[in-house]
């Protein structure tokens, strides 16, 4: 089977950064593209290596730390890649070293770790370095392949099995035996592993709770009950997964209003496919009912796509009162204020709630549905 080379977004807006004296630092899920990316980068540069830093030799050199073995095994590299580097500890103060002592190299980390290599980046790199985030394919780099019509088509596919780019064209049977594999390695790769945490029965019944709240407030008591554990155990796993690229959250948004609700999160998944996995539940649509929650969650991460796409720096929140009033995405740049309400099976004549409407007079209010979803996501 041929599958689609797809352009990622990421290409141009790195390649930008290149010999800006800058550690470029790509994050993102596992199996996301990331190496793919990074080797499309380089292909088209002289002087250009890849180092994979799950391997032996090259882990072996990398954390001996000696500067003159690794200049010579650089040779007369112009841009290196490091993939994988939160393999590699202290690579923070590694890439530190070798920028301070060689700064005519350009060097691209990348990771599926953001806890590891954050943590391990932060503090060494201050004001040397610059991160990109990459994402599951979004419908914007699905549009040089498919008309309209054809992602109309294709719309409940994403819903039930994820936009991976190793997904994406496969046959169902294909879908779901690279979802359970890319599920253990979420769980058991990167969140597990990490101090320690053995407890794994705690964390997938923590993330199917989340997976059948999708697009609800969160309570962190409530999971604690489920789960029988500490409240605090439940914030630090969430963390983690967040951390590790298989959660995001939105908090609330609270200015005026003494009845709005401040301190609430909702939980969403980076990719559906991960999401509906978790459950075992990849059931049509017409046949469910949880296809709001899929919807929301697809149009959520699909609009954070395309504001990376489009360099658009917006922060995001959800909005809802202690009377239930609730909108379930809201936009804030430049002091505006745009909202949005996720709808598969749209109802004519909804309007923004009074609520907010009063307190927020100049914020806009849209409906986004199978029918107009196209502007709002590409």
């Amino acid at each position: 089977m041929k599958k689609l080379k797809y352009q990622r977004t990421l290409q141009a807006k790195i390649t930008e950064w290149l010999f800006q004296g800058k550690v470029i630092i790509l994050y993102g899920p596992r199996q996301v593209g990331k190496t793919t990316l990074a080797n499309e980068i380089i292909s088209g540069q002289s002087g250009a290596i890849y180092l994979n830093c799950e391997r032996q030799q090259v882990w072996e050199l990398l954390n001996s730390g000696n500067q003159d073995r690794i200049r010579q095994y650089l040779g007369d590299a112009k841009i290196v890649v490091f993939d994988e580097a939160q393999k590699i500890p202290q690579i923070g103060s590694l890439l530190k070293l070798l920028i301070d002592t060689y700064p005519e190299i350009q060097y691209l980390a990348t990771g599926s770790s953001s806890f590891d290599l954050s943590n391990a980046l932060s503090e060494p790199l201050t004001g040397r370095n610059v991160k990109f985030i990459m994402y599951p394919v979004s419908l914007i780099e699905l549009s040089p392949h498919f008309n309209r019509f054809q992602k109309d088509e294709m719309l409940e596919n994403l819903l039930l099995f994820g936009s991976y780019p190793d997904i994406i064209d496969r046959p169902e049977s294909q879908k779901r035996k690279l979802l359970d594999e890319l599920t253990s390695d979420y769980l058991f790769r990167d969140v597990l592993r990490f101090e320690n945490i053995r407890r794994s029965d705690i964390l997938v019944n923590l993330l199917k709770a989340i997976a059948l709240q999708t697009g609800n407030e969160v309570s962190m008591r409530e999971l604690s009950n489920l789960l029988k554990v500490a409240v605090e155990t439940v914030q630090r796993y969430l963390l983690l997964l967040e951390q590790s690229f298989v959660l995001f959250s939105l908090p609330s948004f609270s200015r005026n209003l003494r009845n709005e609700i401040s301190k609430g999160r909702k939980y969403y998944f980076y990719d559906l496919g991960i999401r509906n996995n978790l459950l075992q539940n990849f059931t049509p649509l017409s046949s469910r009912n949880d296809t709001g929650q899929l919807w929301e969650n697809f149009c959520i991460i699909e609009r954070i796509k395309k504001n990376q796409a489009k360099d658009r720096r917006v922060n995001m929140y959800f909005w809802r009162t202690y009377q239930q009033q609730e909108i379930d995405l809201i936009e804030e740049h430049e002091g505006i204020l745009d909202t949005f309400e996720f709808k598969w099976k749209s109802r004519p004549g909804q309007k923004i709630p009074s609520g907010f409407r009063n307190a927020y007079p100049q914020s806009t209010y849209q409906i986004i549905d199978r029918e107009n979803y196209h502007n709002f996501l590409t």
